[in-house]
């Protein structure tokens, strides 16, 4: 008994060790020296009335807090007035709120990045990136947990969903499933796609952009922070860039980056839009007689059947962009395959602005375009004959045309035609 209660003695001194509450306090909620200093707390305190409040969160915070901090110190940055439109946090109790109204338990996950901050105000731009072609634009904001909950789904193809983004401008969010049904898996976040083959109106096909809340909110996160998503016009725009989609001729430069458009793709009829961005730069170091016009461009486009098709025109969007040493020109296009991947690749003709009878070529890398992960509706019926034979079409044409189908069940239809391949 003796050395039991010795034992418990020095549990208890060491347990009050203020030093090693220190490490905890960092570790799980992120309290820095100055935040200690201001609440004027021990660490051991800290600890317990965070846990307190937040015990529930102790595998997610850490991670969250972190992912939001490095979110806000970058945006503040390079697009302050975003962060004007991000919310204070929830409490507890409004949370318990919000899953006795809809019925269903939110992910904690979920709950705590809420604690942290309750998502954003509908304002343009979105938090949650934005994307622009010729007349077509998006903009995802983050919804705030009362808005959400406004969205929750639970008509046929839908079933207790909950939104967790929405675009003023097209309608389309990214849902998250609270329960696995209908043949999603529980607390998968996907964009809705109307199956417009299907017989059943409730068939709706998926894309998937996450397993989890917090694999979803955190890989977003590091693509934006990282430089992955680049800063435009104050907007995060959700292209992508592969490092080695790179290819220099002579004193030029061109590189791409690509984005998938689900709110104009679908799985039925398969139709994949996907948008590129082109950057022509011209070595600082050129010398002044090497500025040069672009003339025409050349295209070799390849679907994942192998099927090859190749385009000619002038100019790039109508343009005839002059470059000289040290300037970048940039613009944006875009293309559609009726296979889930495809890859583009050719050369724009210059002429020499000094010797104009000087002609050459300059290499556009070749570059992959690839459809996200989808599901197809578990509520589809049997195909008829002709449902697939939108596999048999052309791919794409070269066109200045852009044709905008009106929405179907908050989504836009997939257009038929945009300004491709320029």
């Amino acid at each position: 008994i003796y050395s039991c209660c010795y034992l418990s003695r020095r549990l208890n001194q060491l347990s009050s060790h203020d030093p090693l509450w220190k490490r905890h306090c960092k570790k799980y909620w992120l309290i820095s020296e100055e935040e200690k200093s201001q609440r004027n707390q021990t660490w051991k305190a800290i600890f317990i009335s965070t846990y307190s409040d937040l015990g529930r969160y102790i595998r997610y915070y850490a991670t969250l807090k972190k992912a939001w901090d490095d979110l806000e110190k970058y945006l503040g940055q390079r697009c302050p007035r975003m962060i004007g439109s991000l919310k204070e946090s929830v409490r507890e109790e409004d949370l318990d709120a919000v899953e006795a109204q809809i019925g269903c338990k939110l992910p904690d996950d979920y709950r705590c990045s809420f604690r942290i901050h309750n998502g954003q105000k509908l304002v343009v731009p979105g938090l949650m990136g934005s994307m622009a072609l010729s007349n077509h634009y998006r903009s995802e904001d983050l919804l705030d947990i009362d808005t959400a909950a406004g969205g929750f789904q639970q008509r046929p193809g839908l079933k207790q969903c909950l939104p967790l983004t929405f675009c003023i401008h097209t309608g389309l969010s990214q849902y998250m499933a609270l329960e696995s049904v209908e043949g999603r898996n529980k607390y998968e976040i996907f964009y809705q796609c109307p199956d417009q083959m299907a017989r059943n109106p409730s068939a709706i096909d998926m894309f998937i952009t996450g397993t989890s809340y917090l694999e979803w909110f955190t890989s977003y996160v590091n693509k934006v922070v990282t430089g992955g998503y680049p800063i435009i016009r104050d907007q995060i725009f959700r292209y992508v860039h592969d490092k080695e989609c790179v290819a220099t001729t002579g004193d030029i430069t061109v590189s791409v980056s690509t984005s998938f458009l689900p709110e104009l793709s679908s799985v039925h009829p398969p139709h994949y839009f996907f948008t590129y961005r082109i950057r022509i730069e011209m070595s600082k170091d050129a010398l002044p007689e090497k500025a040069c016009q672009l003339d025409s461009r050349y295209w070799r486009i390849t679907n994942a059947k192998g099927d090859v098709e190749e385009v000619q025109g002038p100019g790039v969007v109508g343009e005839f962009p002059i470059i000289s040493p040290g300037r970048v020109y940039e613009y944006t296009s875009c293309t559609t395959f009726s296979t889930t991947s495809g890859y583009m690749e050719g050369y724009y003709t210059f002429h020499c602005l000094y010797y104009k009878d000087k002609f050459f070529n300059v290499t556009i890398p070749r570059f992959h375009m690839v459809c996200p992960t989808f599901k197809v509706s578990t509520a589809r019926m049997e195909p008829n004959h002709n449902e697939y034979a939108a596999d048999e079409d052309e791919d794409s044409t070269d066109t200045d045309e852009y044709e905008d189908r009106r929405r179907v069940l908050d989504i836009p239809a997939p257009s038929g035609r945009c300004p491709r391949h320029t």
